[in-house]
């Protein structure tokens, strides 16, 4: 099982943030490769909801996968469960860090990859080094769609 860990400041509070994170809306715009998120179902939002996604692996590897929230903790933590090729679990975890400004957590777990191919990317290391920089551009975009949409930098500047 493969375990990711990645933390960073925001310049934005823990609510600001985590209201731009849960609003599946914004998914395409901070999600690695993401291209379309559509709810499958009431509730759209908070712990149960579950949703269809597009997304385009390496840019070119049309994927569509069920993603489900199965942790939340409103202003705290949202857990997501991945289903279909790509499967595991994302959590973003959003702590105070002081006036304005908070630390996004983002932790992804997942199993070894499946078939033949699965197998050999894994032993090469190539699943582990994709996994990890698919997170890291997750996180890293996350952050700043959030500092844009509370309309301050990691500083706290009004931008």
């Amino acid at each position: 099982m493969g375990h990711i860990r990645f933390a960073s400041d925001v310049g934005a509070p823990v609510d600001a943030a985590f209201a731009f994170a849960e609003n599946f809306r914004h998914g395409p715009q901070w999600m690695f490769g993401v291209t379309d998120v559509t709810p499958l179902g009431d509730p759209d939002q908070g712990l149960g909801s579950a949703y269809a996604v597009k997304v385009r692996l390496f840019g070119v590897i049309p994927l569509r996968y069920s993603v489900e929230i199965t942790e939340y903790r409103r202003n705290a933590v949202i857990g997501y469960t991945l289903r279909g090729r790509v499967y595991g679990t994302v959590t973003l975890r959003f702590d105070p860090l002081g006036y304005e400004r908070s630390v996004l957590t983002s932790e992804a777990d997942y199993p070894p990859p499946r078939g033949m191919f699965g197998r050999l990317c894994h032993g090469l290391g190539f699943a582990d080094a994709a996994a990890k920089s698919a997170l890291r551009r997750t996180e890293s975009r996350l952050r700043r769609e959030i500092e844009a949409f509370h309309g301050t930098d990691l500083v706290g500047r009004i931008t």
